[in-house]
């Protein structure tokens, strides 16, 4: 690595680490929900840009992940960061069923399909008063045992930053290259010896792990999760960071 990226990467370890000590309550909010959604965007990202599959569940895996998380700290009883692993492996396992179900069917299907499913979700918690508390949202209890937005911004920092490195990783490694051939010619990848729908089904299920992750993390910071977290709103919002900020 060059001096300049170096220089680089220098100067946004210090643009990162200074928000806590300049901004306000609010600002700092501010800071850990756009975390939140770098976490969301790059994901979908990694699955839409790379492998060609545009899906409108992701918001749905987040929501998976928050009343997941949510469900065993408070009806369990379980420590909240046993709760977020759980809830990035719940969504990915949701995600895998999912996807193994719909991706054959690829394109507009796909989007329609998850689209669906979302709408479905949502619905489900909505009514489901006993376990997730409906509307009124579901009270999870916070990761830290004291409630600072300074040390939960560094604490979504930390895994915003871990995400992307690994996003990294995988885009320019084997995978990656197996990602992009699917994406720009399924056909011939396949004709090359990639198992084409496998590719796309573990990508499904990884962001939907990401995603689930992401979500846990989110809801343990608000404190509360609701149907809002799971909602197509969120989706179109992620769909959006993520087309307007260049896909691939």
């Amino acid at each position: 690595m060059d001096g300049k990226k170096i220089a680089f990467l220098i100067f946004l370890l210090i643009l990162a680490v200074f928000p806590p000590f300049v901004l306000s309550q609010y600002w700092l909010h501010v800071m850990i929900i756009s975390l939140f959604y770098v976490m969301m965007a790059s994901s979908w990202n990694l699955l839409a840009g790379y492998t060609g599959q545009v899906s409108f569940a992701h918001a749905a895996f987040a929501g998976v992940g928050a009343y997941v998380s949510g469900m065993l700290v408070v009806f369990l009883g379980l420590s909240p960061w046993v709760g977020i692993l759980a809830a990035g492996v719940g969504a990915a396992i949701l995600g895998f069923g999912l996807g193994f179900l719909c991706i054959r069917m690829g394109g507009i299907y796909l989007s329609l399909t998850t689209l669906a499913f979302s709408e479905i979700l949502r619905i489900i918690i909505t009514n489901e008063d006993k376990w997730t508390r409906g509307t009124m949202g579901l009270q999870t209890p916070g990761l830290l045992a004291e409630y600072s937005k300074t040390h939960y911004y560094f604490l979504f920092l930390i895994f915003t930053v871990l995400m992307l490195i690994l996003i990294y990783k995988l885009i320019h490694s084997e995978w990656g290259v197996t990602f992009r051939a699917v994406l720009n010619d399924e056909v011939a990848a396949s004709s090359s010896g990639i198992h084409t729908i496998q590719v796309r089904i573990l990508a499904f299920t990884l962001t939907s792990g990401m995603a689930g992750l992401a979500g846990g993390l989110y809801g343990h910071y608000l404190m509360l999760v609701t149907p809002d977290i799971p909602s197509l709103g969120q989706m179109f919002l992620v769909l959006a960071m993520a087309v307007i900020g260049g896909m691939g």
